[in-house]
């Protein structure tokens, strides 16, 4: 079962570094500051993370803990349950660098949201094997680099059937998705659900990606910035 339901989704995302969210720029990750939001009083991340409800209503919030990703600390639990408590009923994705089975075990036992498995953090396919359905997978890459396992990218055997497609120097740049790498993984596990992650701009892009067959996009940039708002499903034509 999935968490999202029927139709295009929007999930909103939070980044988090030192118990703040900080503004994604072209994945440059050391770099991010804490964000300056017209949705909230600050970097809380329960108050931005309710800004983000706010503004655009949706059942799954998407944090990258890159404290986790990047340095290798625990999942910081207590900017996860301050979010889950401000948004009482929707889903949380929560990709906090995940290398091994007991991390991932300890995450879901404290009930702090769904597993996201970043392939940039894995030595080889058997974690996202081991784990089906009960993770989402993050195929993750920065320009032509693909980050992780090559067999990742390459088969789809291995993929759950949430897939995000993380094209990382796009993210908070404003370039457009990445749609020929979205389509291709498409024709590589037709009946997954595959997820745009980086680039969107708007309500266009997000008609292009539906257009394509794409289940979604994470967006965050266009929705802090005012160019994505409830009111703006993508459209087809």
């Amino acid at each position: 079962m999935t968490d999202e339901g029927a139709g295009f989704a929007v999930i909103p995302v939070l980044d988090l570094r030192h118990g703040r969210v900080v503004r994604a720029r072209a994945g440059e990750r050391q770099s991010y500051a804490p964000i300056r939001t017209p949705l909230a009083k600050g970097s809380a991340p329960a108050d931005v993370a309710r800004g983000l409800l706010d503004a655009v209503s949706a059942p799954v919030l998407y944090v990258a803990d890159l404290d986790a990703i990047i340095d290798g600390a625990p999942p910081d639990r207590a900017a996860l349950t301050a979010i889950a408590r401000a948004c009482p009923g929707v889903h949380l994705w929560v990709d906090a660098g995940f290398r091994d089975a007991d991390a991932v075990d300890a995450f879901r036992a404290a009930g702090l949201g769904r597993p996201v498995i970043g392939s940039e953090s894995q030595a080889d396919a058997g974690l996202v094997a081991r784990l089906g359905a009960r993770a989402v997978l993050s195929l993750d890459s920065r320009g032509a680099m693909r980050l992780g396992p090559a067999s990742l990218h390459a088969e789809a055997r291995h993929w759950p059937p949430e897939v995000i497609v993380m094209t990382l120097a796009r993210v908070g740049a404003g370039t457009g998705p990445d749609l020929a790498g979205l389509e291709a993984a498409c024709r590589m596990a037709p009946g997954h659900r595959i997820y745009a992650a980086g680039g969107v701009r708007g309500p266009e892009d997000l008609a292009a990606l539906d257009r394509a067959g794409i289940a979604g996009a994470l967006v965050a940039s266009a929705i802090h910035d005012g160019r994505l708002r409830a009111g703006h499903p993508p459209r087809r034509s």
